[in-house]
């Protein structure tokens, strides 16, 4: 029995020796958290993926102006997605609170004026009415936060420049007196959406609008590998004809990209030509015409050039 338990405790001291040599030696420390994390922490924008305080600490820091972007959930023919003015909301909004260098981007909303189509089941949308009601308590919401400039922005042409004008202008008279500023910043979709048309044109690409080049070249850019496109489809992304410029007085797209047309598709225009480096060229403008009027409208200048 002896000579038992002595071969058990050999074996035993064996095999912890050779499980303590294959081990790797633990390291002084254990950090809690990685260099990236760190550095995400430090220069993230992004209201719904700070802490609160992050966020208390963002206001202190002077991060005091709150964007204010409106995306909308509606068809984009059968190649793109029918939240692509959400994705793409929310990465032009975030692009321009870091150029700016001292806003936080809040969380896109996801719903803008528009109405359901049976025919083309992709677009679930909200009354002038509504998206004014929904501005207005954002906007004092988040300067009951903190912030003491609020811009208001969207990528949906539906209520635009009205709502957002009128919201603006109704909430800067009621706070301007007390240093806060509530602006509306246009130029990101209709001043940046007609000179890019202007620039296909003069370039020689077809016209189009809705679901067409400029909305399937942005989403090819920003997630063409993320599926916002379905990119075997592009070849055939052909529409009712778009209008001449200034039609209908919009300058662009049909006054109702769901009602009937000639192919009832969901596309206006040809957007057969679509590319991601056309994209790029769209989406730089858009950071580009937005920060700069931004920075006219609260006569400030980024931090970050």
């Amino acid at each position: 029995m002896q000579r038992l338990l002595g071969s058990i405790t050999i074996l035993a001291l064996c095999a912890a020796t050779v499980l303590a040599q294959g081990q790797a030696p633990k390291p002084a420390t254990t950090p809690t958290k990685s260099a990236n994390a760190t550095t995400s922490q430090q220069t993230s924008v992004e209201f719904e993926m700070m802490t609160w305080p992050e966020v208390k600490h963002a206001l202190e820091s002077g991060k005091t102006t709150a964007l204010i972007y409106t995306g909308g959930t509606e068809q984009r023919g059968p190649q793109n997605v029918n939240g692509g003015h959400n994705l793409m909301g929310r990465e032009t909004v975030r692009a321009i609170a870091v150029k700016l260098g001292n806003a936080i981007a809040m969380p896109v909303l996801p719903y803008t004026p528009n109405d359901a189509s049976p025919t083309l089941p992709g677009t679930i949308g909200l009354t002038n009415e509504l998206l004014g009601a929904i501005l207005e308590r954002l906007t004092e919401q988040s300067i009951k936060t903190g912030f003491k400039n609020v811009v208001l922005m969207g990528d949906h042409g539906g209520g635009q420049p009205d709502v957002y004008a009128q919201v603006a202008k109704k909430l800067d008279d009621k706070y301007s007196p007390q240093g806060i500023r509530v602006v509306y910043c246009d130029e990101v979709y209709r001043k940046r959406q007609d000179d890019f048309d202007k620039w296909l044109a003069e370039n020689g690409y077809p016209r189009s609008s809705h679901a067409g080049i400029p909305d399937t070249s942005e989403m090819l850019y920003l997630g063409g590998d993320k599926g916002w496109v379905r990119q075997d489809l592009i070849k055939t992304a052909v529409g009712d004809p778009a209008p001449e410029p200034g039609q209908r007085g919009r300058g662009r797209g049909q006054s109702d990209p769901n009602g009937p047309s000639r192919i009832n598709n969901g596309i206006t225009g040809d957007g057969r030509r679509s590319s991601a480096a056309l994209g790029k060229r769209e989406f730089d403008m858009k950071i580009d015409y937005a920060v700069r009027q931004i920075n006219q409208l609260l006569g400030s200048k980024s931090t970050q050039q």
